[in-house]
């Protein structure tokens, strides 16, 4: 499927799930920021997985901070950058920050290392 069927069929919630796994969050991400001003990449990724989430009955799995944080590091850095997101994300979150309800209801900034 190219991009623009990907994109298309995610903004319409009409994407199979199995199309969206954690590549397909970071393919989302890296649509946005080819598009739009990083600002608005951010606001449109968190949009578009968290109105796809809720069609999907599976809206308490949208976490935000991650969301921000791999949009944050995709920009600064490029998806190669990002091969292993987790260990990225662990260069600037603790996981028990992470692991708060607070993080996933709202962005929170990093407790380890600031993001780009």
């Amino acid at each position: 499927m190219d991009d623009e069927q990907f994109l298309s069929g995610l903004e319409a919630c009409t994407l199979p799930p199995e199309h969206f796994n954690h590549a397909g969050h970071l393919r989302l991400a890296c649509l946005y920021l080819a598009r739009y001003p990083l600002d608005e990449a951010i606001a449109r990724t968190c949009g578009t997985i968290r109105a796809y989430a809720t069609h999907l009955g599976a809206a308490n799995k949208f976490h935000i901070t991650m969301t921000v944080a791999l949009v944050r590091l995709l920009h600064a850095h490029g998806p190669a950058a990002l091969a292993d997101a987790h260990a990225v994300l662990a260069l600037h979150y603790s996981p028990a920050l992470l692991a708060a309800p607070d993080a996933r209801a709202a962005f929170v900034a990093p407790d380890l290392a600031p993001l780009p």
